[in-house]
Order: C-alpha cells, then sequence, then structure tokens
C-alpha cells in the first residue's frame, strides 16, 4: 500500500550516489507523477515512472527475496524471466495508480544508517494534508555499483514481507501460474486506482 506523497529536500542533503539521493530522486518524479497526474492519465504516468523505478529498484532480486532460495530454484530460465518482468510491471503500476494526485502531501528524510550485510536505511517521514504521518523505511543495497532500493517499511511494516507470505502461498497451493495471474490481477487493480 503507498500513500501520496512528495518529496522535499535541499539540494546541499543529498550527495550524488548516496542512498538519500536514490530515495530523493523517486520522490521528486513521484512528486512531478502527482502534480501532472490528471494531466499524464494512468498511462503517462507509468511511462514517466518507468526508468525511475527501473533505476531506483532492485526488481529482481526483490522478487528472488520474495520467493526464496527454495521456489526461485525450482523455475526454469523462461518462468524466471516471465515473474522479474510480470512484478517489474506491477511495482510499476502500484507506484502509477497510487501516486496520481497532489494534495500538499510532502516527504522529509530523518536519516540515513547503516544497516548488516552492507545495507543502508534510509528513514523518511510522510506529512499528509492533514497534519497526520507515515513513517518511510528504504532498504537499500549496492549492485553494479549504484544504491538500489530492495524494500520499503511502511510504519514498520515491510512489503517485503507482505509479499513473501503471500507469494510463497499461491506457489505452494496452486504453483507457478497462479502466481503469475495473481500478479497480473494486482496489474489490472492497479490500472484502475
Amino acid at each position: 500500500m503507498l500513500l501520496w506523497a512528495c518529496a522535499v529536500f535541499a539540494a546541499s542533503d543529498v550527495k550524488s550516489g548516496e542512498p538519500d539521493a536514490v530515495i530523493h530522486e523517486l520522490q521528486s518524479a513521484l512528486l512531478r507523477a502527482m502534480r501532472e497526474g490528471e494531466k499524464l492519465g494512468y498511462d503517462g504516468r507509468y511511462s514517466f515512472l518507468e526508468p525511475i523505478i527501473e533505476k531506483t529498484h532492485d526488481i529482481e532480486l526483490i522478487i528472488k527475496t520474495i520467493l526464496g532460495a527454495t521456489y526461485w530454484s525450482q523455475l526454469d530460465k523462461e518462468q524466471k524471466s516471465l515473474v522479474v518482468d510480470t512484478f517489474r510491471k506491477l511495482s510499476i503500476a502500484t507506484y502509477a495508480g497510487q501516486f496520481k494526485r497532489h494534495e500538499g502531501e510532502q516527504f522529509e528524510v530523518i536519516e540515513q544508517r547503516d544497516l548488516p550485510h552492507e545495507q543502508k536505511l534510509v528513514r523518511s517521514q510522510l506529512t499528509k494534508s492533514d497534519g497526520g504521518t507515515v513513517n518511510f523505511d528504504y532498504v537499500l543495497h549496492q549492485a553494479e555499483g549504484r544504491w538500489r532500493i530492495v524494500n520499503i517499511l511502511f510504519d514498520g511494516v515491510s512489503d517485503l514481507a507482505i509479499k513473501r507470505g503471500e507469494y510463497r502461498a499461491i506457489m505452494q497451493r496452486e504453483g507457478f501460474q497462479a502466481l503469475i495471474d495473481l500478479i497480473k490481477q494486482k496489474i489490472e487493480l492497479a490500472k484502475q486506482g
């Protein structure tokens, strides 16, 4: 579940190539998509956000982590490619479906700190238009010399953990094709907003 938000940063606070710069880039793009949301429509937001999500998220590692080594190793090359591509489309569709209008919300980065396994945590807070706040924590790792998001926590709830439970249960009960069908259904729901 994503909330409408925008990014507010001082340029001097963000160093290019740092994890917080990745979050700044993502949130700046989300802000633009929100401000132009109605004009762009869903398809326009999807096209605009696609390269940003590709650059800021490690989609393949996320879906591999969700499925776990046991299920991932059971897939052949074509299945792996299909699930990565379908999950990538869902990730972009979720952002395009959720970040569609600006109502005065704003993000503020609170801190960046080290995590085990050479990961970084970027903590931010969303201030909603009614003054309420939501905490967003981004977990990033370095791949091919760039920091990329591998998990997002909303008020302490891990998006990765939620999907892990759901997707593995589908794989166990109904198999691979049922998982692909589920992800495609979620893409359609994201389009409907």
